[in-house]
């Protein structure tokens, strides 16, 4: 479970300044170019740096966001290692992420206050590069809730052989009406054979009480039976208007 900030996903009480920071930002509009991708970045942190490490975050990623689009930020609660962030970011192409990171290595302002204080509290960085399904695009919730982020490993062969099998799958799930779908993403670079949903919930416990009504609607009975996926892993953000004024909106 990952903490969603709001720049836009970890479940908390807002009983500590880490609890209580949670980041997001969202951007909708026409649906993506065929260059278009999403970098997945994970981030584990020293337990006890974890505070400080959010801290210079908030008061320093719009040096970052100038650059490109956040499209979310999470810090992990439930659902896997604890002590990690978790953030997406949307790029034209590879040849835009290419000039954004050469941007960045120049840039001194981020480079001093951020990279240079936050480097030294991270234990572990990992990335994966996903696109949209051609189905899909990012939606925006209408208020804030918790987001889970739910991994399946697919069957060789690509969309064009599980794609619609798939999308019938989480369609059935949007029509029982508990949680609403964010956006799904084909693993390019990284795991292969991967595909990640992104959901929005009300809350945990919506969330719990929908998933049993789901496991008894028919139509999601119907299209679980289609299968030529397994899930391997659910992850659970909890989100937290913190960040909204330094960041502009653009919903991923």
């Amino acid at each position: 479970m990952f903490l969603l900030r709001r720049f836009w996903p970890s479940l908390v009480a807002s009983t500590s300044w880490r609890q209580s920071q949670v980041w997001a930002s969202f951007g909708t509009g026409p649906k993506d170019s065929d260059g278009t991708f999403y970098e997945f970045r994970t981030y584990i942190i020293q337990p006890a740096k974890m505070n400080e490490f959010l801290k210079n975050t908030e008061e320093h990623i719009h040096l970052r966001t100038a650059h490109s689009e956040l499209v979310g930020y999470w810090i992990q609660e439930f659902g896997g290692v604890i002590n990690k962030v978790f953030h997406i970011w949307k790029f034209d192409n590879f040849a835009h992420r290419t000039k954004v990171r050469k941007a960045l290595a120049k840039d001194k302002e981020w480079q001093e206050k951020y990279i240079s204080r936050n480097l030294p509290f991270i234990i572990e960085q990992r990335n994966e590069v996903v696109y949209l399904v051609p189905w899909s695009k990012i939606e925006k919730p209408l208020k804030e809730g918790v987001y889970e982020l739910c991994t399946f490993l697919m069957k060789p062969g690509g969309p064009i052989l599980w794609g619609e099998d798939f999308e019938k799958s989480v369609n059935s799930h949007v029509h029982v009406g508990y949680s609403k779908l964010v956006g799904v993403f084909n693993t390019e670079y990284g795991a292969l054979n991967k595909v990640h949903v992104l959901w929005w919930n009300e809350s945990a416990d919506s969330r719990a009480a929908g998933r049993q009504i789901a496991q008894q609607d028919a139509r999601v009975v119907a299209a679980g039976e289609l299968r030529n996926w397994v899930p391997v892993q659910h992850e659970l953000f909890g989100v937290q208007n913190v960040l909204s004024q330094k960041v502009s909106v653009a919903l991923s």
